[in-house]
C-alpha cells in the first residue's frame, strides 16, 4: 500500500513537473524573442521611422497585440495546439516591437539591471506560489481589481499628465504584478494535478499559461525599469 502510493505521488509530481516546465520553455522562449525584436529593432533607424515616425502605426501594433491577447485567451479551445503556439510566437514579436521604446529612453545598464531584478523577484514569487500550501484563490479576484484600476488610472493619466497619479500606478503595479506570478502559477499547479484529456489540450494549456507568465514579467519589469531605470543624457 505504502509503495503503490509513493508510485502514485511520484507520478503526480513528475506530471506536474513536465506541464511547468512546458510552460516556463514557452514564456522563456516568448520573452527571448521579444527581447531580440526589441534590440534589432531599436537599432535599425529604418524600422524606428515606420514604426514611430507614424504614431497610427504604433496604436496599431498595440490594437493588433490586445487582440491576440483576447482572440488566445478566449478561444484557444476551438484553436489546434499549434495555432495557438504560432500566435503567441507572433505575439512576442509585435511586442518586440513595440517595446523597442525602452532602448531609445533608457540606458542599457537600467535595462539590464531591471531585467535581473525582475527576474529575481519573479522567480521567488513563482516558487513560492509553487511550493506554498496556502491556497491563494483568494487573491484572484483582488488582484484582478486592481489590475482593473491601474488600467483605468493609467488611461485617464494620459489626459491629465499628473506624476502623482503616475508614481501611484507604477507602486501599486509592481504589487499587483509580483501577486498574480503567485496566484498564476500556483493555478498552473492546479492544472497539472487536475490532468489533461489529451496531448494536443496539454498545449494548449502551456501556451495559454506561458502568455499568463510572460505578461506578469513583462509588466513587472516595465514597473521596476520606471522606478529604477535611468534616462538617456
Amino acid at each position: 500500500m505504502t509503495q503503490s502510493y509513493e508510485y502514485s505521488r511520484e507520478r503526480v509530481q513528475a506530471q506536474e513537473g513536465a506541464f511547468i516546465r512546458r510552460v516556463y520553455n514557452w514564456m522563456v522562449a516568448g520573452l527571448a524573442l521579444t527581447g531580440v525584436m526589441a534590440y534589432v529593432t531599436a537599432s535599425s533607424p529604418g524600422l524606428q521611422a515606420i514604426i514611430y515616425g507614424n504614431m497610427m502605426v504604433f496604436y496599431g501594433l498595440i490594437l493588433g497585440e490586445l487582440a491576440m491577447v483576447f482572440i488566445l485567451a478566449g478561444r484557444a479551445d476551438r484553436m489546434k495546439a499549434s495555432t495557438a503556439g504560432t500566435m503567441f510566437i507572433i505575439y512576442s514579436l509585435l511586442n518586440g516591437l513595440t517595446l523597442s521604446f525602452i532602448f531609445l529612453i533608457y540606458t542599457r545598464s537600467s535595462i539590464t539591471s531591471a531585467f535581473f531584478v525582475t527576474a529575481g523577484t519573479f522567480g521567488a514569487m513563482s516558487l513560492y506560489g509553487y511550493t506554498t500550501k496556502k491556497d491563494l484563490t483568494s487573491w484572484g479576484g483582488f488582484l484582478m481589481m486592481g489590475l482593473v484600476g491601474i488600467i483605468i488610472a493609467s488611461v485617464v493619466n494620459i489626459f491629465l499628465g499628473s506624476e502623482m497619479i503616475l508614481w501611484l500606478v507604477t507602486y501599486a503595479g509592481v504589487l499587483i504584478f509580483v501577486g498574480l506570478t503567485a496566484y498564476d502559477t500556483q493555478r498552473l499547479k492546479r492544472m497539472a494535478l487536475a490532468g489533461f484529456s489529451s496531448e494536443e489540450v496539454e498545449t494548449k494549456a502551456a501556451v495559454l499559461g506561458a502568455l499568463a507568465l510572460y505578461l506578469d514579467f513583462i509588466n513587472l519589469f516595465l514597473m521596476i525599469l520606471r522606478i529604477f531605470g535611468g534616462g538617456r543624457d
